[in-house]
């Protein structure tokens, strides 16, 4: 098993100045890095993927910035829709120009986006259309797709692993797999090595966050039951996520408001003392 961090337990965009987190990420025990991208993150490609190739650091890249206006492989409107196939399949190019393994997040959909209406009942069937064409253009580019159910606070559409491996078994492509985010799951699921086992083959990576989305250990999840679910997939690594809350207002923008990461480096150094007994 591998693991990975991302970079919110460092920094609020990436930039340039920040390709030193690769060797020190590689310091505390990680082999990977998640960057989130977007229209708003600008970056020397080349030289973050030189970074992280001398660091000896893989990358998985997540849509965590800013997304065109409209942009949403569910959405009622064809042209929203295409919007995002268009935009996601510049992401996956991006993937590639940084020698990102992966490209996985909520991509079925748009984060924050909450419908509260029943859905449309074609709404999973176009999400499958436009999921089965990204993870076509992804296999082609030799990038991973996975996609992540979020909490009902995120999104209307995939808030479950049961939810998410339909979609995938419905988009029908095996370059199509699933992240799944404890912390996400902690208000959605009564059972989560259950739902973990409902994943099976399918899952990708796991993202350990505690239910409060600080360090893993001492909070609700039954972590023992949890990774002995996950051994039983074919999981690629385990990631520590949470958004460092020393950055002026960083976590409060993304809605964190207790003080869980003020020392990202202290954070990945716990977490991985209380994950790799249990991996």
């Amino acid at each position: 098993m591998k693991y990975a961090a991302h970079i919110y337990l460092w920094t609020k965009i990436w930039a340039d100045r920040e390709v030193g987190l690769f060797a020190r990420a590689k310091a505390l025990g990680m082999d990977l890095l998640e960057i989130s991208i977007g229209d708003d993150i600008l970056f020397d490609v080349a030289l973050t993927n030189r970074a992280a190739k001398d660091a000896g650091m893989e990358i998985v890249i997540g849509p965590g910035g800013l997304w065109p206006e409209g942009a949403d492989l569910s959405d009622d409107d064809p042209a929203n829709r295409k919007i995002a196939l268009d935009w996601h399949r510049q992401q996956i190019d991006l993937a590639v120009a940084m020698g990102a393994k992966a490209y996985s997040g909520a991509i079925y959909g748009r984060p924050g986006k909450v419908l509260r209406r029943r859905p449309p009942t074609d709404e999973y069937s176009r999400t499958a259309e436009g999921l089965h064409q990204l993870a076509d253009y992804a296999q082609q580019a030799g990038v991973g797709l996975g996609i992540e159910p979020m909490s009902r606070f995120r999104t209307h559409l995939v808030n479950t692993p049961a939810q998410a491996v339909k979609l995938v078994k419905m988009s029908d492509h095996p370059n199509l797999k699933i992240a799944i985010d404890t912390y996400h799951l902690a208000v959605e699921v009564r059972d989560l090595p259950a739902e973990i086992c409902k994943v099976g083959p399918l899952l990708m990576a796991l993202h350990a966050c505690e239910n409060d989305r600080g360090v893993p250990g001492g909070g609700l999840m039954p972590w023992r039951e949890i990774f002995d679910a996950v051994r039983e997939t074919p999981a690629e690594f385990v990631e520590f996520e949470c958004y460092n809350t020393s950055i002026d207002d960083f976590g409060w923008s993304r809605g964190m408001f207790q003080n869980q990461c003020p020392d990202g480096a202290e954070f990945v150094r716990q977490g991985l003392e209380f994950v790799r007994p249990l991996v």
